[in-house]
């Protein structure tokens, strides 16, 4: 089932770095996954202002399920003030760096998606310790710091069941076009021989767990 031309004119409006194509990816990967596995969890860790969430949220609705999307929405370190992707519009007076929480909000408010998508507003590791279930398919795309990757990885990867889903975003082999830590863990779970890659697109990779 293809996305609609009215949501993919959405997706347009959100703040967001996923390219179309990653995210169309992203959408006909997690849909394949929640039709085999219905009774296993969707993940997304990070999702910013809600663009990849609109993109996995709409191939759970079409299977009637959820999806458990992560993010304290205070922002990666290159989102900063000062940093090369703060956004001003995400300025948070208060504390004096940023703030996606309300945009992702409206973000899911405006797709239609508040009966599927179950925000949860906390760093990986806090959500970790209470987010429970196998896991369907999960989508990486946190803090792009190597502790944080690392902890991604290393707290949520070896949940995904056999035969699920493990997507990861910006994997760059060439440290000119992006950051290490999402190829550093990308690299990680290649060499656990817990995972085989199945496709990529521009920057996701997507991994079958064995």
């Amino acid at each position: 089932m293809i996305l609609s031309d009215t949501t993919l004119s959405y997706i347009e409006t959100i703040k967001g770095f996923m390219d179309p194509e990653e995210g169309r990816a992203l959408h006909d990967m997690a849909l394949s996954v929640i039709s085999d596995f219905p009774n296993a969890l969707s993940v997304e860790i990070g999702s910013y202002c809600g663009k990849s969430t609109v993109y996995i949220g709409e191939a759970v609705r079409k299977q009637s399920g959820f999806l458990v999307s992560i993010d304290h929405h205070y922002g990666s370190e290159e989102n900063q003030p000062g940093e090369e992707y703060f956004d001003p519009d995400l300025a948070d007076a208060e504390t004096g760096g940023m703030s996606s929480l309300h945009i992702f909000r409206q973000t899911i408010r405006g797709a239609n998606l508040e009966d599927f998508v179950i925000p949860v507003v906390a760093p990986s590791r806090m959500a970790s310790q209470v987010v429970a279930g196998d896991i369907g398919f999960l989508f990486i795309d946190g803090g792009h710091s190597m502790p944080a990757a690392h902890d991604d990885y290393r707290l949520w990867a070896t949940r995904v069941v056999t035969g699920g889903i493990l997507a990861i975003h910006d994997v760059f082999p060439n440290p000119e076009d992006g950051g290490r830590p999402p190829y550093e863990i990308y690299k990680l779970a290649m060499a656990s021989g817990l995972f085989e890659e199945v496709k990529d697109v521009k920057s996701l990779r997507f991994l079958r767990r064995l």
